[in-house]
């Protein structure tokens, strides 16, 4: 299964994360929950203010587990830098009819894993 988080992921992850808001609407809405802290936006703009923030490591989204229903995707997985797993996560987003994200949320911790990682 191939979804638009996957492909945002993927987009974030890469060397011009900023291509990830190719897959926004424009009224884009947000909840990323990090350790002691809130990311939240009501716009694409905002979204981009929140890439632009970002601390600039090489980090990665490993997903171990998908699913869709409907208009809404989930993913978790395991975000690494430099290679090393560093947390896990467990996002989801609301889908429009043409394949982009009109809502989305994610929470990330580095105390607690929901799925062991694959061996």
């Amino acid at each position: 299964m191939a979804g638009v988080l996957r492909d945002y992921m993927a987009r974030m992850d890469s060397d011009d994360p900023e291509q990830a808001l190719e897959l926004l609407v424009p009224d884009f809405r947000f909840l990323i929950v990090l350790p002691g802290r809130e990311a939240t936006g009501r716009s694409r703009d905002d979204f981009a203010a929140y890439i632009a923030g970002r601390n600039a490591v090489e980090r990665g989204h490993e997903i171990f587990r998908e699913s869709s229903d409907g208009d809404l995707e989930t993913v978790y997985g395991v975000v690494t830098e430099s290679g090393k797993a560093v947390g896990s996560f467990l996002s989801a987003a609301v889908v429009t009819p043409d394949g982009r994200m009109a809502r989305y949320q994610s929470y990330f911790t580095t105390t607690y894993d929901l799925i062991d990682p694959p061996e």
